[in-house]
């Protein structure tokens, strides 16, 4: 089986580091990159063509929702997974529209952050219980 490549789009180190040692503890996904701001997201996203995007909302740079919209723009092969700390309604609504295929929030347990990326990476439309 093709492992699930994944890059991570989030402003805060801590946050990706973390992540990261999730990711490196499931064999089938693989971390390939991660980004700092939107723009980075996009170029990374161009350069790289994960199957997964674990986008945060609120970047320097360019926000989470543009960033979905232009790669999803010219890649919309990709798979957006949202992971955030804003649960309201716009902000759910703005990336929805904008493409994403997923809304978890940051609180979410590491399993079901994993169960989302498998997911998602086949298609499913996935939403954490706060959100749905």
């Amino acid at each position: 089986m093709d492992r699930i490549r994944v890059l991570v789009a989030d402003d805060h180190a801590p946050f990706r580091d973390g992540l990261r040692a999730l990711l490196r503890s499931e064999a089938e996904i693989e971390m390939i990159g991660e980004a700092a701001t939107g723009r980075e997201a996009i170029t990374q996203a161009a350069d790289l063509q994960p199957d997964v995007i674990l986008m945060d909302l609120h970047m320097p740079e360019g926000n989470g929702i543009e960033a979905t919209r232009t790669i999803l723009a010219t890649s919309p092969h990709i798979s957006i997974l949202v992971l955030t700390m804003f649960e309201d309604d716009d902000s759910v609504f703005a990336a929805l529209q904008a493409g994403a295929r997923g809304y978890l929030l940051k609180g979410a347990l590491k399993a079901e952050i994993l169960r989302a990326i498998r997911g998602v990476s086949q298609g499913e439309a996935i939403f954490g219980p706060a959100i749905a």
